[in-house]
């Protein structure tokens, strides 16, 4: 396990970079044009990158971009 000591500020400018690469990704998940595996990489992506949110958010930002589950999608979290 690693640790890192950072400001307010820091923790910040690490939550806004999370959201704004996980809202393109949500955002490139919508479009068609996109090959099925390419999209399943983009979702691994979106659970590394949630999972580090989650370290520096707080509960009701991590609510806004929890992914829910649909039927169509197996590899969704």
């Amino acid at each position: 396990m690693l640790g890192m000591l950072i400001n307010e500020r820091e923790m910040k400018e690490i939550q806004y970079l999370i959201k704004r690469e996980m809202d393109e990704i949500l955002f490139d998940m919508g479009d068609e044009r996109i090959d099925h595996i390419v999209k399943r990489a983009m979702n691994e992506r979106y659970g590394i990158l949630f999972n580090l949110f989650k370290r520096v958010a707080t509960p009701n930002e991590c609510l806004k971009y929890m992914k829910l589950k649909h039927p169509k999608e197996k590899g969704s979290f």
